[in-house]
């Protein structure tokens, strides 16, 4: 038996590694070599020992076959990332795990045996374990290994015991959040295989799922490969779809638009094809749709938006996939598919999709035809698809593909005729059935807007033809000015037929008169029966004369006291309309109001009173028609400026909105009349500007009046710093957090740091000065105690008792990163010293940043300069004894005796001395303290001193913390520590001991750094007082010198951890 053990154990130290060996150079050789272990597994598992008399047996063959195999790994572990040789044996391990687990399955098949402990699930189980050691390894390329051998396994692990499954899903769980971000994207991906066996059922109360996790690693992990391989391996699902859609907003280019080339598109179908995918667009909804669309098309990276076109593109390709036969599909039955997929009527994403596909799809907008019969049958697809297309052909001035495409003057406005009168129809039959049954059904309704959008469309169309047929110009002419007369007229087309009438009217003040009659028609109720006189036809015309009916004077309308309440109600719809056409006339005119005195009418009789109406709709749109008429008007603007500065204070919140609107539109075009810069005028608006935004509780309000002076600063117009200020406040003050409102305002905090300093006209140079918050209390002396904070937070991870924020965050118990502390830094050399400053608070301060400390920092030594020289007088008589003796004072003096002078490399003056690489600290650490006598750092630094003697050599040591590099963690051979070029400052009364290097702990995850001080100078010099958990963790280097190895230590590691060893004891000797 001894020599069968023999025989089985030398053919597996022989075969297995020469197996490893060859996989490590190809893939192309995997499988046979894959069968060739595979029956070395087998022969070694054939072998077994009798144990216990005989009844049960040992499996010795197995354990020799699986020794062998994790020595493999265990040599695999040690290769770093990026190496093919070891990405070679990772895959190798995966696809031997899948084909152990199939034969073993195929057997179990065959012999119909239920028994699940076979050789496989053994070999899984043992591999398995002895992996999930390597997960706690200190060595980050270790984990990284593990964690890759197992994210190969883990999709073909067939059956497991329960145990090792909650083993290792809580393995992954911690490696999720591993410091080290390749060590993140294989636990994640592992997880995200494992995730689909898990039951939601079995997780305890409290516990997060798998897919939780992911999800929110998803969508927090600050590492953007992280989030690509959570992307790209998470299930999809309806579960997990808004997540991965809420990637489309994700700060990485890469990742957006994986969101749209590697999810989007490849997974429209099922896997086999034969079935609509999740994110088909027929099985999205219209929000998710529009949602995708808007970020892709809208995103500021090319490689997106190209990404979303070719989305698009896939789109119109499959949005008709009920039609299976390929001859009955057409591009533009395929367009028109996907446009129903969108909400024509309430965004512009439908448009900005169609004019990608057109832009990219030349199939599409090169064989499209408008025609007569397009034309006749018009849905609202059809229609928006053919004024989009002209659109289309105006961008890119294809003169040719828009004449082919537009139909004839007469002919579009016999059909706007027709849908229009269809539409009145429609309407007469709901209303008489409205008496009868009630309030229209929801398909009523949508098909009332339906035939809106397109008389709206066909209106669009109408802007850009070609007029020169002048009896089409007068057909459309007199169609669109008696649509526009018709109160029945949606709201929606007011706006369009006015774009129309504009261009048929030769001037802006043939447009007026126009408008304005029209008004006068709508408002004369008493002239209904009227007959309009036409003039006599001469049979001549010139282009460009528009024919107008002679009508009798208007007699006005009946006063209101001799109305009916349904006469007044009559009255007032019709006032609303007459102002919206006012509106829409008044938005279309560019000349001066003393230029169009037929403007003076309709203000006297319609927009005046609507102002002084008490109803809210008609004073609302009164106001809008004035402030527009006041953009025309400089001196009706001069006049009615206190109007509306006077609405602002009592009108409800819906009309403040409007007029600060109004008012802001009127400082902007008349600026040099209201914001110039001598008199009281520019003065007294602005005082009144920041009282409102101080007392406003609207926060709409607020938004936009934070809006309206951010556009007023960025333009120059205003250049006050109390604006400025009160600006910064207003976003800093904690009340207005969670006004989500005030979108603008962030942006224009970064526009305004971009503007010239000419634009921005505020002094760069000038110290910080604390402004006034809103219910806050003013304190001018604020900076003194931010000075002190900063300090503290320089040299304190935890920055205990943090009594004030900065910048509206919290600095208790924050962490501050290298790049922070440089931000503290620079606030440091801008802070206010105000003239009168409390004794106890500038003494304070100047305890907290004169400390030895504290020297080798610049900044903090100029603060200290500074207030010392600026309060010398407060100063003269301070002593720091006194105040040591007071109780609140207690945690400020323990906090700066506990500090230890460190050399960062920040801002320190010592000669010929070079940075040491900082490493991040691994999972599992020891810190090794030890004591070396200041005679070797002395002769270290003694020019006479023979450079091989003594300590001046010193010997090359390893890092007992996290990453292995050695090569960047050690000093040369032939460094030498030089001589520190200052000195301490005297501090309080302590022995004195010949001064030491203190190897301490950085709680910041930064390499252990060595100080020296130099010999002491004479006999008043103090070294300081050492924190007593520093003076603590002093030990013997024979018991400070444990380390944990790693699963991959080297014997050559071993020999230098004892040769470390042996240096620190003689150094102690």
């Amino acid at each position: 038996m001894p020599g069968r053990v023999s025989s089985v154990e030398e053919t597996l130290t022989a075969s297995v590694p020469k197996i490893f060996d060859q996989v490590q150079n190809s893939t192309a050789n995997h499988q046979k070599n894959i069968v060739a272990l595979h029956k070395l597994h087998l022969d070694a598992a054939g072998f077994t020992e009798p144990v216990h008399n005989g009844r049960s047996i040992k499996l010795t063959g197995e354990r020799m076959f699986e020794e062998r195999f994790k020595d493999m790994l265990c040599r695999a572990a040690a290769v770093k990332k990026g190496t093919s040789q070891g990405d070679r044996i990772v895959k190798f391990v995966g696809a031997y795990t899948k084909y152990i687990n199939e034969r073993a399955a195929e057997v179990k098949k065959e012999d119909d045996d239920e028994d699940d402990d076979t050789t496989a699930s053994r070999f899984v189980e043992k591999v398995l374990t002895f992996l999930l050691n390597g997960f706690e390894a200190k060595d980050k390329v270790a984990r990284y290994r593990c964690v890759h051998f197992l994210a190969e396994m883990v999709a073909h692990l067939g059956e497991i015991s329960e145990t090792l499954y909650t083993e290792l899903r809580a393995a992954l769980f911690e490696r999720v959040h591993d410091k080290e971000t390749f060590v993140r994207v294989q636990a994640v991906i592992a997880l995200s295989k494992l995730c689909g066996s898990e039951d939601p059922s079995d997780v305890e109360e409290g516990e997060p799922t798998a897919l939780e996790v992911l999800l929110e690693t998803l969508s927090c992990d600050p590492a953007a490969d992280v989030r690509r391989a959570a992307l790209l391996n998470i299930p999809l699902s309806s579960a997990t779809l808004d997540a991965v859609l809420g990637r489309t907003r994700d700060t990485d280019t890469i990742m957006r638009k994986l969101v749209y080339s590697a999810i989007l598109i490849q997974h429209c179908f099922a896997s086999d094809g034969s079935a609509m995918g999740l994110v088909h667009p027929r099985v999205l909804t219209i929000s998710q749709r529009e949602f995708i669309i808007r970020n892709g098309l809208g995103d500021r990276e090319p490689a997106v938006r190209q990404a979303a076109a070719l989305l698009l593109s896939k789109w119109v390709d499959v949005a008709r996939e009920d039609v299976k036969s390929e001859e009955s599909k057409t591009v533009e039955d395929n367009v028109l598919a996907l446009l129903s997929l969108f909400d024509l009527t309430e965004s512009t994403v439908a448009e900005d999709a169609l004019l990608s596909v057109l832009d990219r799809r030349a199939d599409i907008s090169d064989h499209v035809e408008f025609n007569d019969a397009y034309w006749a049958n018009l849905t609202p697809e059809r229609a928006f698809f053919a004024r989009v297309f002209v659109d289309h052909c105006i961008a890119i001035k294809n003169a040719e593909k828009l004449d082919a495409s537009l139909p004839v003057v007469t002919a579009l406005a016999y059909r706007i005729q027709a849908a229009y009168n269809a539409y009145q129809e429609d309407l007469e039959v709901a209303e008489q059935e409205r008496v009868i049954r009630g309030e229209p059904t929801e398909e009523e309704e949508e098909a009332r807007i339906d035939k809106e959008f397109v008389i709206g469309e066909m209106l669009k169309v109408a802007v850009n033809l070609d007029y020169a047929d002048e009896i089409g110009r007068r057909k459309m002419f007199q169609l669109v000015r008696d649509m526009i007369s018709q109160e029945a007229l949606p709201e929606s087309l007011v706006a369009r037929c006015l774009d129309v009438l504009r261009i048929l009217s030769p001037n802006e003040r043939d447009l007026i008169r126009v408008v304005v009659e029209v008004v006068h028609e709508l408002r004369d109720v008493s002239d209904e029966e009227e007959v309009l006189k036409e003039p006599a036809d001469d049979g001549e015309t010139n282009f460009g004369e528009t024919p107008m009916p002679t009508r009798t004077a208007p007699k006005g309308p009946k006063p209101s006291e001799d109305m009916s309440s349904e006469e007044r109600a009559r009255m007032d719809a019709i006032d609303l309309r007459c102002l919206s056409l006012c509106i829409g006339m008044l938005e279309r005119v560019n000349g001066t109001f003393e230029e169009n005195s037929t403007l003076e009418g309709i203000l006297g009789e319609l927009i005046i009173p609507a102002v002084k109406r008490k109803e809210l709709v008609l004073r609302e749109k009164g106001l809008i028609c004035l402030g527009l008429c006041c953009l025309i008007a400089r001196r009706m603007a001069l006049n009615s400026f206190q109007l509306f500065l006077g609405q602002i204070q009592t009108a409800p919140e819906v009309l403040r909105i409007r007029v600060l609107q109004i008012v802001f539109d009127i400082l902007m075009v008349h600026e040099n009349d209201f914001l110039k810069k001598e008199g009281s005028t520019r003065e007294r608006i602005i005082e009144f500007f920041l009282q409102v935004l101080e007392t406003e509780e609207s926060d709409k309000v607020q938004a936009l009046m934070c809006i309206g002076l951010s556009k007023l600063v960025l333009s120059g117009m205003i250049s006050e710093d109390k604006v400025l200020q009160s600006l910064v406040a207003a976003y800093l003050a904690p009340d207005t957090i969670d006004n989500q409102e005030r979108r603008m305002q962030r942006l224009f905090i970064g526009l305004f740091e971009q503007l010239a300093p000419e634009t921005r006209n505020v002094d760069e140079t000038q110290d910080m000065k604390a402004i006034d918050v809103q219910d806050q209390p003013t304190d001018e002396t604020i900076h003194i105690d931010l000075a002190s904070d900063i300090a503290r937070a320089l040299f304190d991870d935890k920055m205990i008792s943090m009594s004030i924020t900065l910048w509206g965050e919290p600095l208790t118990n924050a962490k501050i990163a290298e790049e922070d502390k440089k931000v503290l830094y620079q606030v440091l050399g801008r802070l206010y010293l105000p003239d009168k400053v409390d004794d106890d608070k500038i003494r304070i301060a100047q305890i907290t940043t004169s400390q030895p400390q504290f020297s080798a920092k610049n900044a903090l030594a100029k603060f200290d300069a500074a207030i010392s020289k600026r309060y010398a007088e407060q100063l003269e008589s301070f002593n720091e004894e006194d105040y040591r003796q007071l109780e609140y004072l207690k945690d400020l003096f323990e906090f700066l005796d506990d500090i230890i002078p460190l050399d960062d490399g920040e801002e320190v003056d010592i000669p010929r001395t070079r940075a040491r690489k900082r490493r991040s600290e691994s999972i599992v650490t020891d810190t090794t303290d030890s004591i070396i006598p200041d005679e070797s750092v002395a002769s270290a630094a003694s020019p006479s001193h023979p450079k091989g003697k003594g300590r001046g050599k010193q010997t090359k040591r390893r890092r007992v913390s996290g990453s292995d590099d050695s090569d960047d963690d050690v000093l040369s051979h032939d460094h030498v520590t030089p001589a520190p070029t200052r000195t301490l400052p005297k501090r309080a009364a302590s022995v004195k001991k010949p001064q030491v290097v203190h190897l301490i702990e950085d709680d910041d995850d930064k390499e252990e750094e060595e100080e020296a001080s130099s010999p002491p100078a004479s006999h008043n010099e103090r070294r300081p007082r050492l924190a007593g958990k520093a003076r603590d963790e002093i030990q013997p280097a024979s018991a400070g010198n444990h380390t944990i190895d790693s699963i991959m230590d080297s014997e050559e590691d071993e020999e230098e951890e004892d040769e470390v060893a042996n240096d620190i004891l003689a150094s102690d000797e």
